[in-house]
């Protein structure tokens, strides 16, 4: 068909070049259509699945700060309520009787080992600290008054009580460990005017001893220091 200018319209012949490569042209922007959307699709995907993953990471994150708040809340809770009760078979002592003086003379104590009364200037150690060899009483009490428990043991506790007591010990701060040949007890724990014996490490009555004392309310020097003292072998 021939337009008015009397020239014949290339492209209404499909077979032509111009109509070929006019296809093709039409074709390729389609591509890159096609293309375009599906890596706009998949951009958007990436950035939906990395604010998922961020959110859930967030969440969990919280998720794991709350069951560790929940534990030790859980943790303090039975603290408080183990310190409100006596712990059975201990021995008292009326705190006003003990003596607090510093002496650098030796000292008679009434109970073995003792749990106060007057001491040395110097503090033994008690920042976790064991001892495999005895440690002078004096300094020992000392350290009572800071607010720390001091596990001792005879011959007749066995390795395994001593290896597993020296263990708590050596993780707990305001605690030092000692042998005493004289005790009558296997193993007795002592903080100031308290004392416990026990037979065997896995009494449950240890682990309330610790938690009840380690800093507890009979300490006459809360806070003051457990290092920087008498350091024995």
């Amino acid at each position: 068909m021939a337009s008015k200018s009397g020239r014949t319209n290339q492209y209404a012949d499909p077979n032509s070049p111009q109509a070929r490569i006019a296809e093709m042209r039409r074709a390729e922007q389609i591509r890159e259509r096609r293309n375009k959307a599906i890596a706009i699709t998949a951009a958007s995907a990436v950035v939906v699945g990395l604010v998922g993953f961020g959110s859930w990471v967030l969440i969990d994150q919280k998720q794991a700060e709350q069951r560790k708040e929940a534990t030790a809340a859980k943790i303090r809770k039975e603290a408080e309520e183990i310190r409100k009760q006596p712990v059975e078979g201990e021995q008292l002592w009326d705190v006003k009787k003990l003596g607090r003086n510093h002496v650098e003379t030796p000292v008679k104590y009434e109970m073995n080992p003792p749990v106060g009364g007057d001491h040395h200037p110097r503090w033994m150690n008690c920042n976790g600290d064991v001892y495999k060899n005895p440690v002078p009483e004096v300094n020992a009490v000392h350290s009572l008054e800071h607010g720390a428990v001091w596990v001792t043991y005879n011959e007749k506790a066995p390795k395994a009580d001593v290896d597993k007591l020296a263990a708590t010990v050596g993780k707990t701060p305001y605690s030092l460990m000692s042998p005493v040949k004289e005790q009558t007890g296997a193993i007795t724990l002592s903080a100031w005017g308290k004392q416990l014996t026990v037979d065997s490490a896995d009494d449950p009555r240890v682990s309330k001893f610790f938690t009840k004392y380690v800093q507890g309310e009979q300490t006459p020097e809360p806070g003051a220091a457990c290092t920087s003292g008498l350091a024995g072998k």
